[in-house]
């Protein structure tokens, strides 16, 4: 990952990519019940895509960050465990994977009009702390979007972390795997030094497709091999 100073320069990519940003989120968000009314389904889906596909476009263009995909994007039914370091990832996941299912906190599906729109393109709500009632549906959601040969995306540390820490994947995450069943793909990603917060900076922000890991593995092998391989373009620096 190549890293430059803020400077005048990137203060004002970071200004003008924010304007970018919001005010098409805000169109897009309005146009959102009629692509709804046209196409149910589909109309959320094609707002959705492009809308990340927006975003992308602005990090190139406006902020001049090259992103780089190494190894193999996976498609199809499997678990694909990313690194968590910036919004960037999150909002890029229907840019980088094809058409994937997404496991996000419940509060995003409560967001007026793109929470419906996020509902109907395939969030998986994720509601932490609330038993075993909130696991099973959240079981049986991702069962049915991954039958729809869709990858389903999970950030398995559970929140944003900063670049060059190494939390542990959260418990739930080896749960899901024991009860969806799927073999896992883990992303190693370094955007937190170039995205995370406000000001951004320009540079190279690297994805990393690790090798396929197994379904059925025990918890503590399966959490030390994702928490391995999401960790691989870490560092203290930055």
């Amino acid at each position: 990952m190549n890293k430059t100073p803020l400077g005048i320069g990137n203060a004002l990519r970071s200004i003008a990519f924010c304007l970018h940003f919001y005010v098409w989120s805000v169109v897009m968000g309005l146009t959102i019940p009629f692509f709804i009314w046209l196409g149910g389904r589909e109309g959320a889906i094609w707002i959705c895509t492009r809308w990340s596909n927006m975003h992308r476009w602005g990090v190139v263009n406006i902020l001049g960050i090259k992103i780089v995909i190494e190894g193999v994007v996976p498609s199809g039914p499997v678990f694909v465990a990313l690194k968590h370091e910036s919004m960037f990832e999150a909002i890029d996941l229907p840019t980088l994977l094809p058409f994937p299912a997404v496991f996000a906190k419940v509060e995003l599906l409560r967001l007026p009009l793109w929470g419906k729109a996020a509902g109907l393109y395939g969030l998986v709500p994720v509601e932490r702390d609330q038993g075993a009632k909130a696991l099973r549906a959240m079981v049986s959601a991702a069962r049915n979007l991954s039958q729809e040969n869709r990858p389903l995306a999970i950030f398995p540390e559970g929140t944003r972390v900063r670049h060059g820490t190494q939390p542990a994947p959260q418990a739930g995450f080896a749960g899901l795997y024991k009860m969806i069943g799927l073999p896992v793909v883990p992303v190693a990603v370094n955007s937190g030094p170039l995205l995370h917060g406000f000001w951004k900076r320009r540079g190279t922000v690297t994805y990393r497709f690790g090798e396929v890991i197994p379904a059925g593995l025990p918890r503590e092998e399966i959490e030390a091999r994702v928490k391995v391989a999401i960790n691989a373009l870490n560092s203290a620096e930055g």
